[in-house]
């Protein structure tokens, strides 16, 4: 079954979200998620790291398009939140859209009880 997803406005078509490799913090729907620029593309992805719960936004990105955990310095793919150091974990990610009226980051759709509805 195919993800679906609410789609929320974060910023105006105009608007610099992020900044190259830089790492920016915002809230979306009552949940904070972190935003970069990858070689001119913008990313979106969870706020902790799935590990210990670092905080992503005071972390890094390398120059492979990681990020990089401030705690343990686990590095997760910003693209499709891939461990690439190798300990198994999965940062989860967010689509992002540019559309002619804005900026959208896509979260998933959550069904009724536990998903099943």
């Amino acid at each position: 079954m195919a993800k679906q997803y609410t789609w929320h406005k974060i910023g105006d078509a105009e608007d610099h979200i992020a900044t190259e490799s830089e790492i920016t913090v915002l809230e979306v729907n009552g949940k904070k998620i972190c935003c970069t620029r990858y070689q001119s593309q913008l990313y979106a992805f969870a706020y902790k790291c799935p590990h210990a719960s670092g905080i992503m936004g005071d972390g890094f990105i390398d120059d492979a398009g990681n990020v990089v955990c401030p705690i343990h310095r686990y590095r997760f793919s910003v693209k499709n939140g891939y461990n690439s150091s190798g300990e198994g974990y999965y940062l989860k990610t967010y689509p992002v859209e540019q559309r002619t009226d804005g900026v959208y980051v896509g979260m998933e759709k959550s069904g009724g009880l536990f998903g099943w509805i």
